[in-house]
């Protein structure tokens, strides 16, 4: 329950945090170029610091074997989400993208850096590493049904990616950064939730609100999305042992998270419905408010 508390205070956090980037859009104080900029920031500086960040502790066989643990389960539960929105989506590429891949970097980091500690980042940078490579083989793949699209240099020069392996060096050598850019990478790492959700509010800000909530597919998108797949979710992890609290739950956060805003860049990039794709990362994002405590209370019943 005190879990559940904490969430539930974290979302109000976030909700606020939108609000903010919405009424920032509504005054003209952000413009659409000043948006995606922010968004940029956050993709190539913050979220990356944040999963160094996580890295940056003393190796031990106990943190080794979550880390493992998280790799596989990530992994498995990615594949579960795939083919789960294959089942619903086959024929609409943007949401069949949208209901596979969550916003675990957006959400995902600054949730489980608040309720769970940032040390549990730790535990979910590999399914943010994993969820952006298969964003760009799977999912452009998805929107052009050409393999020939897939390009490995993007695969391999994405900040997420590209961060998730120096955390892993720092990790496993021995080798200690000076308290000068310790303390960079978590200042900027505390800066990943209000940025985040300041970003979502600009894109929130951009469609009618009268629009969000009457499009009957966005709400099987978010169904599926926040509520089917979850729930799929906690029931695989119930075969992990209950000693792996923490990188379970911070697994289950990232795989509960809303539509993930990069669906609308590619929709954009592919030429896409970009306006139903903001309309289901808006629509989810905020009904994710409510749907990420039941999950974990569902969990927590379940564990």
């Amino acid at each position: 329950m005190e879990m559940i508390l904490l969430l539930v205070r974290q979302n109000v956090l976030m909700a606020l945090y939108l609000l903010i980037g919405y009424l920032l859009f509504r005054r003209k104080l952000i413009s659409v170029q000043g948006s995606a900029e922010l968004g940029k920031i956050l993709l190539y500086v913050i979220m990356p610091m944040a999963i160094v960040n996580s890295y940056l502790r003393e190796f031990s066989a106990e943190i080794l074997s979550g880390f493992l643990f998280s790799l596989l389960a990530a992994a498995t539960a990615l594949l579960l989400s795939m083919a789960v929105s294959a089942l619903f989506f086959r024929k609409n590429p943007v949401r069949q993208f949208g209901a596979a891949f969550s916003n675990a970097g957006f959400i995902g980091i600054p949730l489980v850096q608040a309720v769970l500690g940032a040390e549990a980042v730790f535990y979910i940078a590999s399914f943010i590493a994993f969820l952006n490579i298969l964003q760009w083989t799977y999912g452009v793949f998805l929107m052009t049904r050409n393999r020939e699209a897939i390009s490995s240099k993007k695969i391999l020069t994405n900040p997420i990616v590209i961060s998730f392996a120096v955390g892993l060096l720092l990790f496993f050598l021995p080798v200690e950064l000076p308290s000068v850019l310790t303390s960079l990478t978590s200042t900027l790492s505390q800066m990943s939730g209000p940025m985040a959700m300041m970003v979502l509010g600009t894109y929130l800000a951009q469609i009618r609100l009268s629009e969000l909530f009457t499009s009957a597919q966005s709400y099987l998108c978010c169904l599926v999305r926040l509520i089917l797949i979850p729930v799929l979710t906690i029931l695989l992890l119930t075969l992990a042992p209950e000693s792996l609290v923490l990188p379970r739950m911070a697994i289950l956060l990232a795989a509960a998270a809303p539509v993930g805003s990069n669906i609308a860049i590619f929709a954009q990039l592919y030429g896409q419905s970009y306006t139903e794709a903001v309309k289901d990362v808006c629509l989810s994002t905020v009904l994710s408010i409510a749907t990420l405590p039941l999950m974990v209370w569902i969990a927590e019943g379940f564990w």
